[in-house]
Formats: structure tokens, C-alpha cells, sequence
């Protein structure tokens, strides 16, 4: 019994800051703080087919012999015939440089004197030597010599980069983030061309090694959000990271709130945006998801978008986001209500019109509105998991199908069908996927509440709602700043409203930023 709870605490009780998920104990024999040895390299590394060695001499003062170690696939193999090897055992006979060398300054002539090219440098330690190797580059042992030279000559085939579908625009770059951490960090800096703009190279991940960018723009970004970034990433302990959501969960502050506290984002101009109004990115080698923190949530229902367009028109479609989030939380709850408790304030013309369509149907009107909302979620579900050309036929055709189908059967009303289509509807109009999750979770209880107690539960449930919004906080940002606590200007100039570029002569107050002046010249 005593092991039984033991196994439900660590399940459901988050552990305290200073403790970590533990990695499972791994019998990995070798010492790999070892000094650097090609042959020991070799041993570690030679059991596993894809890694690749090429044995050759320098002749100098001496007969140096040389080993190099990559990984097919993720080398480029051109580059390192024709600025490697080439050099090395070609160009360079009868060169004077060549006669100089000893095992004692070999690394230090062949980088300053015998090979070119940008990404060169000198490494010592054995465990260096495997992580370098196995993250793409090529790494050169010199004999018996206790430091070796790792190339970055990284090549692997990539996606390319192409617009983001779940954030398509029609006015607007389109271009996205791709899988490789190095393209992104340079579609970020095409970006923002300027010093200030910070990138802070991490790996996580005990066997993964993973490498994480956390970016951020000095003296824009607070520098208490980011010290509590890189502290949060610091505690991080797991065997792997394979994308961004692994992280997401690990530093946010309330893990069982339904409600997401951290943002994310596919698009460079998104990211540039995010931090050049004092907020912190988190790029991960893999994914082109990017997180950023801290989060509000007014911001789930905003879109880049918004600010390509007029301030009017962005103003309008914020507005419809808006109403279609409140129909797709509050639209079945109201109609369960005022069907079961509330007849009263029906019009007459309408009360006989539910009646009618009513009759015959053996179900109240909160079991008909939970089997059309679970009907519902499996159809969004199976036509997000199917091909997509099948997919979209799926969720169009068995909509279609099985709410003509049910209301011919007697088992749901008319008007049923109508609420859980608007619903439906209302809930693809909210632009984070995320808070669209959340809204279909906290769906459900508010349809029971509504079942049991009318109006009182929805009040009731948008109350407590309400309460556990207030409590939420993300890296220390109140969850729903600007209106609680409430800050006029951020209120009237990006929130409900988008002022004109104009009108927007300071950074949203949102957390304590270094620099508050936007920057540019507001119209006078």
C-alpha cells in the first residue's frame, strides 16, 4: 500500500524547484572524461554502422598519422573531400609549412596554416570529441596528440523552409521555421539585425543532447525573466529531448491547468515580434515550434496577422475572435439552461418551435448535448489524425451524415445539431490550438452545471473560471495583464483594440522591460 502512494504522489504532486527528474542509471562502461584518443574514439564509436573513419598521413618533420570520424549522413561529404582531405594530403606536398610539422604542433599549424574554412576549433577532452561527432561535425585525432580539431561540416538534408500551415497568412512573409536549428537562428537575425539580439546555445537531453537556443534582446527583455528562463532550463533532467513540448511542461508554472502559459509560434516575424516587446524565445534543434514566455492570454487570441493590416480592420477581426470565443465556450451551456430551467424567457413563437422539434426526442437536453459534443471531438479528432485530403471529408461528409441521421431518428432536436455546429464553428475561429483545446475541455463542465443547476451552475462555473485565471501566472506576469492588473495604455493600445503603428510610441506594459520606448516616431 505504502509503494502505491508513494507511486501516486510522484504522479500527481509536482516536484519542488530544486528537484529534478531523474535519468534511470545507464552501465555506459567508458570514461568519457578520458583525454581525447582516436583509437578510443574508434572503440566507442565503431559498433555503430553509420559511423564513418578515414585514415591517412601527414609527412612533415615527421610521419603524423591522422584519423578522421563523422557521421553519414550528417556530414557533407564534398566538403570534406575537396577543403579536408584535398588539402591535406594533396595541395600541401613540397609546401614548406609541411616540413615544420611535429605531433607536438600539429593542431595549431594545420588551423592557422593548412586547412580553410569558417568553423574550426581545437578540443581536448574525449567527451567533446563524441558529442561533436555525433551532432554532425567532423573531428580530426593527430596520433598520439592530446587535442584534436573538430569541422563544422554539417550537411544534412532538410525540409526547406515553407509557410507554417496552422499559421498561414494572406498578407505577411511566408516563411517558416524549419526542423534545423541553424537555419531558424538565421531567419531570426534576418530579422533583427542588430547586436542586442542575444542567443544563448544550451543542450539538454542525457542522451538526446539536444541543442536549445534561448534568445531574447538586451535591454528590451527583462533581465529577471531571463536569469528564471535559463534557471528553469538548468533543472532540467530526462534522458531525451525530441521537441519543444518536452520543455514546455517542464518550466511552466501551473502544470495541471488547462490553460496554456507558455506560447509558441512557427513564424520568424512572430518571434521577432515577441521579443522586441521583452519576451524570451526557446528554440529547439528538430522542431519549428518555438516557445515564448512569458505568456497572457490575451495574446492566444491575437494573430500576426493583425498587424499587417489597417487598425481598423484588424480591430474587426479581433472582435469576431472575440464573440466566436465566448459562443464556443458559453453556447451549448446557455441553451442546455434555458431549455431545462429557463422556458420562461423563450419567446412564445420559439418556445413552440424547440417544443416541436423536441418531441420524440428520449433524451434531456444535457445527455443530448454531451453525446453531440463527444460525436463532435471524435470527428475533429479522426479528421486530424487521417490523411488530410480524407481527413477533410471525414469531418465535412460524417458531420453532415450522422446529424441528418440522428435527427431523422428521433435521438437529438434540430436546434441541438444548430448550437453544436455554431459551437463548432465558433471554436475554429480562436487561433492557438492550444486555448481551442482548452476551451472544448472546460466545455464540459459547464454543460453539467447548466444540466444541474440552470443558470446559478453556468454563473457558478464561469466564477470559478474566472478565479483560477486570476491565480495563473506566467514567469511571474499576472496571466490576464493587461485587465487584471490593469494597465490603461496596454488595454487601449494592443489588446481588444489594435491603435494604429502611429499611436504605439511605447512596448506593452506587461512586465518590468529595461527599455520601454518602442523606438519609433509617433505621429504627433
Amino acid at each position: 500500500m505504502r509503494s502505491w502512494m508513494k507511486m501516486l504522489k510522484e504522479l500527481t504532486l509536482r516536484p519542488k524547484v530544486h528537484q529534478v527528474r531523474k535519468s534511470p542509471a545507464y552501465s555506459f562502461d567508458e570514461d568519457l572524461a578520458k583525454p581525447i584518443s582516436g583509437q578510443k574514439a574508434k572503440e566507442i564509436l565503431s559498433k555503430s554502422s553509420d559511423i564513418v573513419f578515414r585514415e591517412f598521413y601527414l609527412q612533415g618533420k615527421e610521419s603524423i598519422p591522422c584519423l578522421m570520424a563523422g557521421v553519414d549522413g550528417l556530414v557533407d561529404k564534398n566538403l570534406l573531400d575537396q577543403f579536408v582531405l584535398k588539402p591535406l594530403m594533396v595541395d600541401l606536398l613540397g609546401r614548406r609549412e609541411l616540413a615544420q610539422l611535429t605531433l607536438s604542433n600539429v593542431v595549431d599549424s594545420t588551423i592557422q596554416y593548412l586547412l580553410p574554412g569558417l568553423e574550426i576549433k581545437k578540443i581536448s577532452k574525449l567527451s567533446d570529441a563524441i558529442n561533436a561527432i555525433l551532432s554532425g561535425d567532423a573531428v580530426i585525432f593527430f596520433g598520439e596528440s592530446k587535442e584534436a580539431i573538430v569541422i563544422g561540416a554539417r550537411g544534412w538534408a532538410n525540409a526547406g523552409i515553407n509557410e507554417p500551415v496552422a499559421e498561414s497568412v494572406i498578407k505577411g512573409p511566408h516563411e517558416g521555421f524549419t526542423e534545423t536549428l541553424r537555419i531558424n537562428t538565421s531567419l531570426l537575425r534576418r530579422k533583427i539585425k542588430h547586436p542586442s539580439l542575444r542567443l544563448i546555445s544550451l543542450k539538454l537531453g542525457e542522451l538526446t543532447n539536444t541543442d536549445i537556443v534561448v534568445t531574447y534582446v538586451d535591454k528590451v527583455a527583462s533581465p529577471d525573466i531571463v536569469s528564471e528562463v535559463l534557471r528553469r532550463l538548468s533543472t532540467i533532467k530526462m534522458d531525451g529531448v525530441l521537441e519543444s513540448g518536452y520543455i514546455e511542461e517542464m518550466i511552466e508554472d501551473f502544470p495541471y491547468s488547462p490553460f496554456p502559459q507558455i506560447a509558441y509560434t512557427e513564424r520568424p516575424d512572430v518571434l521577432a515580434g515577441k521579443l522586441l516587446e521583452g519576451k524570451v524565445g526557446i528554440m529547439v534543434d528538430g522542431t519549428p515550434i518555438v516557445l515564448v514566455v512569458p505568456a497572457i492570454l490575451t495574446q492566444f487570441l491575437n494573430v500576426n496577422e493583425d498587424y499587417y493590416q489597417r487598425a481598423m480592420t484588424a480591430v474587426l477581426f479581433r472582435f469576431v475572435r472575440y464573440i466566436g470565443a465566448f459562443i464556443a465556450v458559453t453556447a451549448p451551456s446557455v441553451y442546455i439552461a434555458v431549455t431545462t430551467f429557463h422556458q420562461e424567457i423563450i419567446p412564445t413563437d420559439l418556445l413552440m418551435s424547440i417544443s416541436a422539434g423536441r418531441e420524440g426526442v428520449p433524451f434531456p437536453a444535457l445527455l443530448e448535448a454531451l453525446l453531440m459534443t463527444i460525436v463532435l471531438e471524435i470527428l475533429q479528432e479522426a479528421g486530424l489524425r487521417l490523411p488530410r485530403p480524407i481527413g477533410q471529408t471525414i469531418g465535412i461528409v460524417g458531420a453532415l451524415i450522422i446529424g441528418d441521421a440522428a435527427v431523422k431518428a428521433s435521438l437529438v432536436s434540430p436546434l441541438m445539431v444548430i448550437v453544436i455546429g455554431i459551437t463548432a464553428v465558433s471554436s475554429y475561429a480562436i487561433p492557438y490550438y492550444d486555448l481551442s483545446l482548452a476551451v472544448r475541455l472546460t466545455r464540459f463542465p459547464l454543460m453539467i452545471l447548466a444540466g444541474s443547476l440552470g443558470f446559478f451552475g453556468v454563473a457558478v462555473g464561469f466564477y470559478a473560471g474566472l478565479i483560477h485565471l486570476l491565480s495563473l501566472r506566467s514567469f511571474g506576469v499576472p496571466y490576464m495583464s493587461p485587465i487584471a492588473p490593469m494597465r490603461i495604455r496596454s488595454l487601449l493600445q494592443d489588446t481588444f483594440v489594435r491603435a494604429p503603428w502611429w499611436a504605439m510610441k511605447r512596448r506593452p506594459q506587461l512586465l518590468e522591460i529595461e527599455n520601454p520606448q518602442s523606438g519609433g516616431k509617433g505621429k504627433e
